[in-house]
């Protein structure tokens, strides 16, 4: 009996090891974890550049940067006309904000709970360059009677000239400061924009 329930926790010790190594073995041929032979002249001994390499290509990640706090994004922050436009009508809430679609959309919005009337604006990006060629800001106006009987039409007047004229202002004093702090992190080189100090 003794030898009887040795042989079969043996067989089972044997069994699992062979499907660990069996495993392991077609992890290591699937490509992530196979060896690639690497020539040590062609590889930076800089720590700091390796890592910017290897995330530059895709072959790596951060999991903790450090200097980042919760709720910063950065795919957004470098663009001044988004930071710009959601700077302007933070006031009013948002339906939709799709950076990669390059679309904000308010909801209706109307001061003093004024059930009467009511604007959304749309903001759609049709550039990332600060130029006013580069926003589509229209301005929508419901007007509403005491039945509620409401009418939406497109307010095409001075309010979307005035959003224009104001995000485009932002967004070129965020860019001014921008450059101005990518100088002072590179002082000798600007990459970023092409130039050389």
């Amino acid at each position: 009996m003794i030898f009887k329930l040795f042989y079969t926790l043996r067989i089972k010790k044997y069994l699992t090891g062979f499907f660990i190594i069996l495993l392991s073995m077609s992890l290591y041929s699937c490509g992530p974890l196979k060896y690639k032979p690497v020539d040590a002249r062609k590889v930076s001994p800089n720590v700091n550049e390796r890592v910017a390499k290897n995330i530059e290509e895709g072959r790596g990640f951060r999991l903790m940067d450090g200097k980042k706090k919760g709720g910063t994004f950065d795919f957004a922050s470098s663009n001044y006309l988004w930071r710009a436009t959601l700077d302007t009508i933070d006031f009013m809430p948002l339906v939709s904000a799709n950076y990669s679609g390059g679309i904000v959309i308010t909801d209706w919005y109307s001061e003093n709970n004024n059930q009467g009337e009511s604007i959304k604006i749309s903001v759609r990006f049709l550039s990332n360059d600060i130029r006013a060629d580069a926003l589509d800001v229209k301005v929508f106006l419901k007007q509403c009677d005491q039945n509620l009987n409401c009418v939406v039409s497109e307010n095409r007047g001075k309010l979307s000239n005035e959003l224009m004229a104001s995000i485009l202002k932002k967004a070129a004093r965020y860019e001014k400061v921008g450059i101005e702090t990518n100088k002072k992190k590179k002082p000798y080189r600007n990459i970023e924009l092409g130039t050389e100090d």
